[in-house]
Protein backbone atom coordinates (compact mmCIF):
# COMPACT_ATOMS: atom_id res chain seq x y z
CA UNK A 1 0.00 0.00 0.00
CA UNK A 2 1.34 3.41 -0.98
CA UNK A 3 1.14 6.24 1.55
CA UNK A 4 2.86 9.13 -0.21
CA UNK A 5 5.93 11.06 1.02
CA UNK A 6 6.96 9.07 4.10
CA UNK A 7 9.37 11.63 5.54
CA UNK A 8 6.72 14.33 5.35
CA UNK A 9 4.07 12.08 6.91
CA UNK A 10 6.36 11.03 9.78
CA UNK A 11 7.33 14.66 10.36
CA UNK A 12 3.69 15.74 10.49
CA UNK A 13 2.78 12.97 12.93
CA UNK A 14 5.88 13.44 15.04
CA UNK A 15 6.60 9.69 15.09
CA UNK A 16 8.86 7.32 13.09
CA UNK A 17 5.98 5.27 11.68
CA UNK A 18 7.98 4.02 8.68
CA UNK A 19 11.20 2.02 8.60
CA UNK A 20 13.05 4.72 6.64
CA UNK A 21 12.19 7.28 9.35
CA UNK A 22 13.66 5.15 12.14
CA UNK A 23 17.26 5.90 11.22
CA UNK A 24 19.69 8.03 13.19
CA UNK A 25 20.03 10.31 10.17
CA UNK A 26 16.31 11.14 10.21
CA UNK A 27 16.31 11.70 13.99
CA UNK A 28 19.23 14.11 13.75
CA UNK A 29 17.65 15.92 10.82
CA UNK A 30 14.44 16.42 12.79
CA UNK A 31 16.35 17.64 15.83
CA UNK A 32 18.15 20.26 13.72
CA UNK A 33 14.89 21.48 12.21
CA UNK A 34 13.26 21.82 15.63
CA UNK A 35 16.24 23.74 16.96
CA UNK A 36 16.14 26.18 14.04
CA UNK A 37 12.45 27.03 14.38
CA UNK A 38 11.80 30.58 15.49
CA UNK A 39 8.08 30.21 16.20
CA UNK A 40 6.09 27.71 18.21
CA UNK A 41 3.84 25.31 16.29
CA UNK A 42 0.14 26.02 16.51
CA UNK A 43 -1.57 24.12 19.30
CA UNK A 44 -3.77 21.27 18.06
CA UNK A 45 -7.34 20.68 19.17
CA UNK A 46 -8.34 17.58 21.12
CA UNK A 47 -9.91 16.22 17.93
CA UNK A 48 -6.74 16.95 15.97
CA UNK A 49 -4.60 15.13 18.52
CA UNK A 50 -6.81 12.05 18.30
CA UNK A 51 -6.63 12.09 14.51
CA UNK A 52 -2.84 12.08 14.75
CA UNK A 53 -2.87 9.05 17.09
CA UNK A 54 -5.17 7.22 14.70
CA UNK A 55 -2.90 8.01 11.77
CA UNK A 56 0.18 6.87 13.70
CA UNK A 57 -1.41 3.47 14.30
CA UNK A 58 -2.70 3.15 10.74
CA UNK A 59 0.66 3.93 9.17
CA UNK A 60 2.54 1.80 11.70
CA UNK A 61 0.57 -1.28 10.62
CA UNK A 62 0.39 -0.25 6.97
CA UNK A 63 -3.40 -0.19 6.77
CA UNK A 64 -5.90 1.81 4.75
CA UNK A 65 -8.50 3.98 6.47
CA UNK A 66 -11.41 1.59 5.97
CA UNK A 67 -9.37 -1.46 6.89
CA UNK A 68 -8.14 0.11 10.12
CA UNK A 69 -11.63 1.38 10.96
CA UNK A 70 -13.00 -2.15 10.62
CA UNK A 71 -10.45 -3.45 13.15
CA UNK A 72 -11.51 -0.77 15.63
CA UNK A 73 -15.23 -1.38 15.13
CA UNK A 74 -14.78 -5.12 15.61
CA UNK A 75 -12.77 -4.57 18.80
CA UNK A 76 -15.38 -2.20 20.23
CA UNK A 77 -18.31 -4.54 19.62
CA UNK A 78 -16.45 -7.53 21.06
CA UNK A 79 -17.00 -8.04 24.78
CA UNK A 80 -13.92 -7.31 26.86
CA UNK A 81 -11.04 -4.84 26.91
CA UNK A 82 -11.37 -2.98 23.59
CA UNK A 83 -7.80 -1.69 23.56
CA UNK A 84 -6.36 -5.14 24.24
CA UNK A 85 -8.61 -6.75 21.63
CA UNK A 86 -7.66 -4.14 19.02
CA UNK A 87 -3.94 -4.57 19.64
CA UNK A 88 -4.27 -8.35 19.56
CA UNK A 89 -6.11 -8.21 16.21
CA UNK A 90 -3.47 -5.97 14.69
CA UNK A 91 -0.61 -8.08 16.04
CA UNK A 92 -2.33 -11.26 14.80
CA UNK A 93 -2.07 -10.22 11.16
CA UNK A 94 0.20 -12.61 9.27
CA UNK A 95 2.40 -9.80 7.93
CA UNK A 96 2.94 -8.58 11.48
CA UNK A 97 3.63 -12.12 12.76
CA UNK A 98 6.26 -12.53 10.03
CA UNK A 99 7.85 -9.25 11.13
CA UNK A 100 7.80 -10.23 14.83
CA UNK A 101 9.27 -13.65 13.98
CA UNK A 102 12.46 -11.99 12.78
CA UNK A 103 12.22 -13.35 9.24
CA UNK A 104 12.28 -9.80 7.84
CA UNK A 105 13.16 -6.35 9.13
CA UNK A 106 10.14 -4.27 8.12
CA UNK A 107 6.39 -4.66 7.88
CA UNK A 108 6.40 -3.64 4.21
CA UNK A 109 8.92 -6.40 3.49
CA UNK A 110 6.81 -8.83 5.53
CA UNK A 111 3.77 -8.01 3.42
CA UNK A 112 5.80 -8.55 0.28
CA UNK A 113 7.11 -12.00 1.24
CA UNK A 114 3.59 -13.07 2.24
CA UNK A 115 1.88 -11.88 -0.96
CA UNK A 116 4.64 -13.46 -3.07
CA UNK A 117 3.93 -16.85 -1.51
CA UNK A 118 7.14 -17.34 0.50
CA UNK A 119 5.34 -18.04 3.79
CA UNK A 120 3.46 -21.16 4.88
CA UNK A 121 0.82 -21.50 7.58
CA UNK A 122 0.54 -25.07 8.85
CA UNK A 123 2.36 -26.27 5.74
CA UNK A 124 0.12 -24.45 3.28
CA UNK A 125 0.94 -21.31 1.34
CA UNK A 126 -0.87 -18.20 2.55
CA UNK A 127 -0.64 -15.05 0.44
CA UNK A 128 -2.98 -12.94 2.56
CA UNK A 129 -1.20 -10.42 4.85
CA UNK A 130 -4.46 -9.91 6.77
CA UNK A 131 -4.74 -13.60 7.76
CA UNK A 132 -5.24 -13.80 11.52
CA UNK A 133 -2.80 -16.24 13.09
CA UNK A 134 -4.18 -18.39 15.91
CA UNK A 135 -2.71 -20.28 18.81
CA UNK A 136 -1.26 -23.51 17.43
CA UNK A 137 -0.51 -22.13 13.95
CA UNK A 138 2.91 -22.96 12.54
CA UNK A 139 4.63 -20.28 10.45
CA UNK A 140 7.46 -21.35 8.15
CA UNK A 141 9.32 -20.37 4.99
CA UNK A 142 8.42 -22.25 1.83
CA UNK A 143 11.11 -24.84 1.06
CA UNK A 144 11.78 -23.42 -2.39
CA UNK A 145 12.18 -19.93 -0.95
CA UNK A 146 14.81 -20.83 1.64
CA UNK A 147 17.50 -20.67 -1.06
CA UNK A 148 16.54 -17.10 -1.91
CA UNK A 149 19.14 -14.42 -1.00
CA UNK A 150 16.53 -12.62 1.09
CA UNK A 151 16.53 -15.54 3.56
CA UNK A 152 20.20 -16.53 3.25
CA UNK A 153 21.22 -15.17 6.68
CA UNK A 154 18.07 -16.11 8.61
CA UNK A 155 19.70 -19.00 10.51
CA UNK A 156 22.50 -16.82 11.89
CA UNK A 157 20.11 -13.99 12.65
CA UNK A 158 17.74 -16.21 14.63
CA UNK A 159 20.55 -17.31 16.95
CA UNK A 160 20.56 -13.85 18.52
CA UNK A 161 17.07 -12.54 17.71
CA UNK A 162 14.74 -11.98 20.67
CA UNK A 163 11.50 -13.65 19.59
CA UNK A 164 8.36 -12.36 21.38
CA UNK A 165 6.91 -14.65 24.05
CA UNK A 166 3.83 -15.50 21.99
CA UNK A 167 6.02 -17.12 19.31
CA UNK A 168 8.09 -20.26 19.89
CA UNK A 169 10.96 -20.70 17.44
CA UNK A 170 12.36 -24.11 16.46
CA UNK A 171 15.83 -23.58 14.95
CA UNK A 172 16.15 -27.16 13.73
CA UNK A 173 12.84 -27.07 11.86
CA UNK A 174 13.08 -23.36 11.03
CA UNK A 175 9.48 -22.73 12.04
CA UNK A 176 7.60 -20.52 14.46
CA UNK A 177 4.66 -21.73 16.52
CA UNK A 178 2.03 -19.31 17.81
CA UNK A 179 1.87 -20.34 21.46
CA UNK A 180 -0.09 -17.41 22.89
CA UNK A 181 -2.36 -14.53 21.98
CA UNK A 182 -0.34 -12.10 19.84
CA UNK A 183 0.03 -8.82 21.66
CA UNK A 184 2.43 -5.96 22.35
CA UNK A 185 3.12 -3.87 25.43
CA UNK A 186 1.48 -0.47 25.27
CA UNK A 187 4.81 1.05 26.29
CA UNK A 188 6.27 -0.19 22.99
CA UNK A 189 3.63 1.58 20.89
CA UNK A 190 4.16 4.76 18.90
CA UNK A 191 0.53 5.76 19.46
CA UNK A 192 -2.07 6.19 22.19
CA UNK A 193 -4.56 3.35 21.82
CA UNK A 194 -7.03 5.02 24.20
CA UNK A 195 -7.16 8.19 22.10
CA UNK A 196 -7.89 6.08 19.01
CA UNK A 197 -10.87 4.39 20.65
CA UNK A 198 -12.14 7.77 21.78
CA UNK A 199 -11.81 9.09 18.22
CA UNK A 200 -14.03 6.33 16.83
CA UNK A 201 -16.54 6.54 19.66
CA UNK A 202 -17.38 10.21 19.04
Amino acid sequence: MKFGPKYKIARRLGAPVFEKTQTQKFVMSEARKKASRTSKPRAKTDYGLKVIEKQKARYSYGLGERQFSNYVKEAVKTKGDSSGILLSSLESRLDNAVLRSGIVTSRAFARQVVTHGHILINGKKSSFPSYQVKIGDIISIREGSKKSPMFSSIVEKMKTYNTPSWLAFDLEKMEWKVQGIPTIAKTDLLFDIGAILEFYSR
